[in-house]
Protein backbone atom coordinates (compact mmCIF):
# COMPACT_ATOMS: atom_id res chain seq x y z
CA UNK A 1 0.00 0.00 0.00
CA UNK A 2 1.74 3.59 -0.70
CA UNK A 3 0.52 7.30 -0.59
CA UNK A 4 0.92 10.39 -2.39
CA UNK A 5 2.68 12.17 0.98
CA UNK A 6 2.98 16.03 -0.20
CA UNK A 7 1.70 18.36 -2.02
CA UNK A 8 2.08 22.37 -1.56
CA UNK A 9 -0.99 24.90 -1.14
CA UNK A 10 -1.59 25.18 -4.81
CA UNK A 11 -2.26 21.28 -5.10
CA UNK A 12 0.92 20.83 -7.18
CA UNK A 13 2.65 17.46 -6.41
CA UNK A 14 5.88 18.32 -4.03
CA UNK A 15 6.67 14.76 -2.79
CA UNK A 16 6.42 11.24 -3.77
CA UNK A 17 4.63 7.85 -3.60
CA UNK A 18 5.93 5.89 -0.47
CA UNK A 19 5.31 1.94 0.12
CA UNK A 20 4.58 2.39 3.90
CA UNK A 21 3.67 -0.91 4.41
CA UNK A 22 6.96 -2.48 2.96
CA UNK A 23 8.95 0.42 5.34
CA UNK A 24 6.23 -0.27 8.62
CA UNK A 25 7.50 -3.93 8.39
CA UNK A 26 11.05 -2.92 8.65
CA UNK A 27 10.67 -0.75 11.48
CA UNK A 28 8.31 -3.30 13.26
CA UNK A 29 10.66 -6.02 12.76
CA UNK A 30 14.09 -3.64 14.36
CA UNK A 31 11.70 -2.53 17.17
CA UNK A 32 11.05 -6.41 17.94
CA UNK A 33 13.95 -7.63 16.85
CA UNK A 34 16.10 -5.30 20.03
CA UNK A 35 12.83 -5.11 22.44
CA UNK A 36 11.89 -8.90 22.50
CA UNK A 37 15.75 -10.41 21.74
CA UNK A 38 18.20 -7.95 22.14
CA UNK A 39 18.99 -8.95 18.24
CA UNK A 40 19.44 -6.28 15.25
CA UNK A 41 17.63 -7.25 12.15
CA UNK A 42 19.20 -4.22 10.61
CA UNK A 43 16.03 -4.32 8.32
CA UNK A 44 15.64 -0.25 7.84
CA UNK A 45 19.06 -0.26 5.97
CA UNK A 46 17.90 -0.69 2.59
CA UNK A 47 21.16 -1.52 1.24
CA UNK A 48 21.78 -4.58 3.06
CA UNK A 49 20.75 -8.09 2.49
CA UNK A 50 18.41 -9.40 5.14
CA UNK A 51 19.63 -11.58 7.41
CA UNK A 52 19.36 -15.38 7.78
CA UNK A 53 16.79 -14.91 10.89
CA UNK A 54 14.89 -12.32 8.99
CA UNK A 55 14.55 -14.87 5.82
CA UNK A 56 13.96 -17.85 7.76
CA UNK A 57 11.16 -15.52 9.72
CA UNK A 58 9.85 -14.55 5.83
CA UNK A 59 9.93 -17.98 4.26
CA UNK A 60 7.28 -19.39 7.38
CA UNK A 61 5.30 -16.20 7.35
CA UNK A 62 4.51 -16.42 3.29
CA UNK A 63 4.61 -20.51 3.43
CA UNK A 64 1.59 -19.80 5.45
CA UNK A 65 -0.56 -17.40 3.36
CA UNK A 66 -0.41 -18.97 -0.09
CA UNK A 67 -3.42 -21.04 -0.25
CA UNK A 68 -2.70 -24.69 -1.95
CA UNK A 69 -5.59 -27.67 -2.39
CA UNK A 70 -2.75 -30.04 -1.64
CA UNK A 71 -2.36 -28.67 2.13
CA UNK A 72 -6.54 -28.79 2.54
CA UNK A 73 -6.39 -32.67 1.11
CA UNK A 74 -3.52 -33.37 3.90
CA UNK A 75 -5.51 -31.94 6.39
CA UNK A 76 -8.62 -34.15 5.90
CA UNK A 77 -6.52 -37.16 4.79
CA UNK A 78 -3.81 -37.88 7.52
CA UNK A 79 -1.83 -40.55 5.19
CA UNK A 80 -1.23 -37.77 2.72
CA UNK A 81 0.71 -35.60 5.54
CA UNK A 82 3.53 -38.65 4.62
CA UNK A 83 3.99 -36.73 1.56
CA UNK A 84 6.65 -34.27 1.61
CA UNK A 85 5.69 -30.70 -0.50
CA UNK A 86 8.84 -28.12 -1.55
CA UNK A 87 6.84 -25.55 0.60
CA UNK A 88 6.59 -28.08 3.58
CA UNK A 89 10.57 -28.62 3.08
CA UNK A 90 11.02 -24.74 3.19
CA UNK A 91 9.59 -24.26 5.93
CA UNK A 92 11.03 -26.97 8.00
CA UNK A 93 14.65 -25.31 6.86
CA UNK A 94 13.49 -21.96 7.95
CA UNK A 95 12.55 -23.60 11.44
CA UNK A 96 16.20 -24.91 11.57
CA UNK A 97 17.13 -21.57 11.11
CA UNK A 98 14.72 -20.21 14.17
CA UNK A 99 15.74 -22.48 16.17
CA UNK A 100 19.89 -22.37 15.83
CA UNK A 101 19.40 -18.67 16.26
CA UNK A 102 17.51 -19.02 19.31
CA UNK A 103 19.42 -21.15 21.09
CA UNK A 104 22.50 -18.79 20.72
CA UNK A 105 20.25 -15.81 22.36
CA UNK A 106 19.08 -18.03 24.87
CA UNK A 107 22.33 -19.29 25.57
CA UNK A 108 24.03 -15.24 25.35
CA UNK A 109 20.72 -14.33 27.82
CA UNK A 110 22.00 -17.21 29.65
CA UNK A 111 25.59 -16.11 30.09
CA UNK A 112 24.92 -12.08 30.91
CA UNK A 113 22.28 -13.46 33.79
CA UNK A 114 25.36 -15.67 34.92
CA UNK A 115 27.42 -12.62 35.03
CA UNK A 116 24.70 -10.81 37.19
CA UNK A 117 25.35 -14.12 39.68
CA UNK A 118 28.52 -13.65 40.11
CA UNK A 119 28.98 -10.23 40.87
CA UNK A 120 26.05 -10.01 43.29
CA UNK A 121 25.68 -13.52 45.14
CA UNK A 122 22.70 -14.79 43.50
CA UNK A 123 19.51 -13.76 41.23
CA UNK A 124 16.24 -11.86 42.48
CA UNK A 125 13.40 -10.24 41.27
CA UNK A 126 14.85 -6.68 42.11
CA UNK A 127 18.64 -8.21 40.08
CA UNK A 128 16.48 -8.09 36.28
CA UNK A 129 17.90 -5.05 34.44
CA UNK A 130 17.60 -7.03 31.32
CA UNK A 131 15.81 -4.20 29.26
CA UNK A 132 14.63 -7.26 26.55
CA UNK A 133 11.97 -9.81 27.20
CA UNK A 134 14.17 -12.56 26.44
CA UNK A 135 16.82 -12.03 28.99
CA UNK A 136 14.00 -11.34 31.26
CA UNK A 137 12.60 -14.81 31.41
CA UNK A 138 15.82 -16.10 31.39
CA UNK A 139 16.53 -14.00 34.37
CA UNK A 140 13.31 -14.91 36.01
CA UNK A 141 13.73 -18.49 35.36
CA UNK A 142 17.15 -18.03 37.14
CA UNK A 143 16.23 -16.42 40.12
CA UNK A 144 16.23 -18.07 43.34
CA UNK A 145 13.04 -16.13 45.21
CA UNK A 146 10.39 -17.17 42.13
CA UNK A 147 8.92 -20.55 42.87
CA UNK A 148 9.79 -23.13 40.45
CA UNK A 149 5.75 -23.63 39.44
CA UNK A 150 6.14 -20.46 37.83
CA UNK A 151 9.40 -20.56 35.56
CA UNK A 152 9.28 -21.66 32.45
CA UNK A 153 11.60 -24.74 30.52
CA UNK A 154 14.51 -23.87 27.68
CA UNK A 155 12.13 -25.17 25.22
CA UNK A 156 8.90 -22.89 26.58
CA UNK A 157 11.72 -19.97 25.94
CA UNK A 158 12.36 -20.60 23.02
CA UNK A 159 8.53 -21.49 21.55
CA UNK A 160 8.12 -17.30 22.83
CA UNK A 161 10.52 -16.16 20.11
CA UNK A 162 8.58 -17.16 16.74
CA UNK A 163 5.23 -16.06 18.80
CA UNK A 164 7.06 -12.30 19.54
CA UNK A 165 8.71 -11.91 16.24
CA UNK A 166 5.05 -12.75 14.16
CA UNK A 167 3.11 -10.79 17.03
CA UNK A 168 5.29 -7.97 17.14
CA UNK A 169 6.14 -7.48 13.75
CA UNK A 170 3.68 -8.20 10.87
CA UNK A 171 0.38 -7.02 12.47
CA UNK A 172 1.83 -4.27 14.08
CA UNK A 173 2.81 -3.00 10.89
CA UNK A 174 -0.31 -3.78 9.05
CA UNK A 175 -2.49 -2.18 11.62
CA UNK A 176 -0.84 1.08 11.16
CA UNK A 177 -1.08 0.91 7.55
CA UNK A 178 -4.68 0.83 7.92
CA UNK A 179 -4.52 3.64 10.36
CA UNK A 180 -2.34 5.76 7.72
CA UNK A 181 -5.52 4.49 4.93
CA UNK A 182 -8.34 5.20 7.66
CA UNK A 183 -7.15 9.02 7.84
CA UNK A 184 -6.62 9.76 4.25
CA UNK A 185 -10.23 8.91 3.75
CA UNK A 186 -11.31 11.11 6.35
CA UNK A 187 -9.27 14.27 6.53
CA UNK A 188 -11.10 16.21 9.57
CA UNK A 189 -10.07 13.14 11.85
CA UNK A 190 -6.51 13.56 10.32
CA UNK A 191 -6.39 17.14 11.29
CA UNK A 192 -7.58 16.99 14.78
CA UNK A 193 -5.46 13.95 15.74
CA UNK A 194 -2.58 16.29 14.16
CA UNK A 195 -3.60 19.21 16.40
CA UNK A 196 -3.56 16.66 19.70
CA UNK A 197 0.18 15.48 18.52
CA UNK A 198 1.50 19.05 17.91
CA UNK A 199 0.03 19.94 21.47
CA UNK A 200 3.21 17.57 23.38
CA UNK A 201 6.17 19.07 23.27
CA UNK A 202 8.18 16.53 22.31
CA UNK A 203 9.34 14.83 19.43
CA UNK A 204 10.18 11.58 21.29
CA UNK A 205 6.99 10.98 23.73
CA UNK A 206 7.43 8.62 26.77
CA UNK A 207 4.68 5.68 26.86
CA UNK A 208 2.97 7.63 29.32
CA UNK A 209 2.67 10.34 27.82
CA UNK A 210 1.31 8.43 24.52
CA UNK A 211 -1.17 7.03 26.42
CA UNK A 212 -2.21 10.46 27.71
CA UNK A 213 -3.86 11.94 24.56
CA UNK A 214 -7.65 10.84 24.59
CA UNK A 215 -7.97 11.56 20.66
CA UNK A 216 -4.76 9.37 19.55
CA UNK A 217 -6.27 6.63 21.92
CA UNK A 218 -9.52 6.53 19.98
CA UNK A 219 -7.78 6.05 16.51
CA UNK A 220 -5.93 3.38 17.64
CA UNK A 221 -8.73 1.68 19.07
CA UNK A 222 -10.66 2.56 16.30
CA UNK A 223 -8.32 1.09 13.64
CA UNK A 224 -7.95 -2.23 15.65
CA UNK A 225 -11.85 -2.43 15.58
CA UNK A 226 -12.43 -1.75 11.75
CA UNK A 227 -9.23 -2.82 10.46
CA UNK A 228 -7.92 -5.90 12.72
CA UNK A 229 -4.66 -6.90 11.44
CA UNK A 230 -6.09 -10.61 12.36
CA UNK A 231 -9.26 -11.35 10.98
CA UNK A 232 -10.58 -14.24 11.94
CA UNK A 233 -8.29 -17.04 14.07
CA UNK A 234 -9.35 -20.66 15.30
CA UNK A 235 -9.02 -23.25 18.09
CA UNK A 236 -9.20 -26.79 19.00
CA UNK A 237 -11.41 -28.23 21.46
CA UNK A 238 -9.63 -30.19 24.11
CA UNK A 239 -12.63 -31.86 25.02
CA UNK A 240 -16.44 -32.31 24.47
CA UNK A 241 -18.48 -29.98 25.51
CA UNK A 242 -21.87 -27.73 24.56
CA UNK A 243 -21.96 -24.25 23.98
CA UNK A 244 -25.29 -22.32 24.05
CA UNK A 245 -26.34 -19.66 21.67
CA UNK A 246 -27.89 -16.61 21.71
CA UNK A 247 -30.68 -17.05 19.62
CA UNK A 248 -32.24 -20.64 18.83
CA UNK A 249 -31.40 -22.15 15.17
CA UNK A 250 -33.35 -24.53 12.89
CA UNK A 251 -30.89 -27.24 11.07
CA UNK A 252 -32.06 -28.35 7.64
CA UNK A 253 -33.83 -31.13 9.15
CA UNK A 254 -36.40 -28.59 11.02
CA UNK A 255 -35.18 -29.38 14.57
CA UNK A 256 -35.05 -26.66 16.71
CA UNK A 257 -31.34 -25.97 19.02
CA UNK A 258 -30.47 -24.03 21.29
CA UNK A 259 -26.83 -25.15 21.90
CA UNK A 260 -24.13 -26.41 19.75
CA UNK A 261 -22.33 -29.66 20.76
CA UNK A 262 -18.73 -29.47 20.33
CA UNK A 263 -16.75 -33.18 19.81
CA UNK A 264 -12.99 -32.99 21.23
CA UNK A 265 -10.54 -32.29 18.36
CA UNK A 266 -13.39 -30.38 16.85
CA UNK A 267 -11.87 -26.67 15.22
CA UNK A 268 -13.74 -23.79 16.23
CA UNK A 269 -13.80 -20.39 14.12
CA UNK A 270 -13.44 -17.12 15.47
CA UNK A 271 -14.91 -14.60 13.05
CA UNK A 272 -12.83 -11.60 14.75
CA UNK A 273 -13.70 -9.00 12.28
CA UNK A 274 -17.24 -9.74 12.05
CA UNK A 275 -18.07 -9.42 15.47
CA UNK A 276 -15.95 -6.15 15.64
CA UNK A 277 -18.18 -4.38 12.93
CA UNK A 278 -21.28 -6.06 14.06
CA UNK A 279 -24.25 -3.51 13.64
CA UNK A 280 -26.01 -5.75 16.73
CA UNK A 281 -23.12 -4.34 18.70
CA UNK A 282 -21.88 -1.28 17.35
CA UNK A 283 -25.06 0.10 15.81
CA UNK A 284 -26.02 0.79 12.44
CA UNK A 285 -22.48 2.80 11.74
CA UNK A 286 -20.79 -0.31 12.57
CA UNK A 287 -18.61 -0.39 9.76
CA UNK A 288 -17.63 3.02 9.70
CA UNK A 289 -14.62 4.94 10.98
CA UNK A 290 -15.37 7.01 13.60
CA UNK A 291 -13.06 7.58 16.39
CA UNK A 292 -15.64 9.39 18.18
CA UNK A 293 -17.51 6.70 18.98
CA UNK A 294 -15.13 5.62 21.92
CA UNK A 295 -17.32 8.68 23.95
CA UNK A 296 -19.78 6.56 24.37
CA UNK A 297 -19.46 2.92 23.04
CA UNK A 298 -23.05 0.78 23.28
CA UNK A 299 -23.76 -1.16 26.37
CA UNK A 300 -23.96 -4.41 23.96
CA UNK A 301 -19.59 -4.65 23.41
CA UNK A 302 -19.51 -4.43 27.15
CA UNK A 303 -19.82 -8.35 27.11
CA UNK A 304 -17.47 -9.16 24.34
CA UNK A 305 -14.57 -10.91 26.02
CA UNK A 306 -12.09 -9.54 24.49
CA UNK A 307 -8.54 -8.87 26.74
CA UNK A 308 -8.76 -5.20 25.84
CA UNK A 309 -10.91 -2.26 24.28
CA UNK A 310 -14.23 -4.18 24.10
CA UNK A 311 -13.32 -6.01 20.93
CA UNK A 312 -11.71 -9.46 20.34
CA UNK A 313 -8.56 -8.09 18.16
CA UNK A 314 -6.29 -9.11 20.73
CA UNK A 315 -8.38 -11.99 21.17
CA UNK A 316 -9.27 -13.16 25.13
CA UNK A 317 -8.81 -15.57 27.82
CA UNK A 318 -5.99 -17.23 28.62
CA UNK A 319 -5.10 -17.74 24.76
CA UNK A 320 -5.18 -14.01 24.57
CA UNK A 321 -2.55 -11.62 22.51
CA UNK A 322 0.37 -11.75 25.03
CA UNK A 323 1.90 -9.09 23.26
CA UNK A 324 -0.75 -6.88 22.87
CA UNK A 325 0.63 -3.99 25.18
CA UNK A 326 3.87 -3.89 23.47
CA UNK A 327 2.06 -3.46 20.07
CA UNK A 328 -0.17 -0.40 21.33
CA UNK A 329 2.83 1.49 22.27
CA UNK A 330 4.25 0.85 18.72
Amino acid sequence: MSFEIAKDPAGDTTGARLNVMAWLNRMTLDAIGLAGFNYNFDALNANEKPNELNEALATIITGGQRMSLFPSLQARFPLLRLIPTERARRVQVAQRTMARIGDKLLSDAKAAALTIATEKGEIEKSNLQGRDLLSLLVKANMATDIPESQKLSDADVLAQVPTFLVAGHETTSTATTWALYALTKAPEIQTKLREELLSVDTDTPSMDELMALPYLDAVVRETLRVHSPVPNSMRVATKDDIVPVEKPYTDRNGVVHTSIKISKGDTIFIPILAINRSKELWGPDAHEFKPERWENIPEAVSHIPGVWGHMLSFLGGPRACIGYRFSLVE
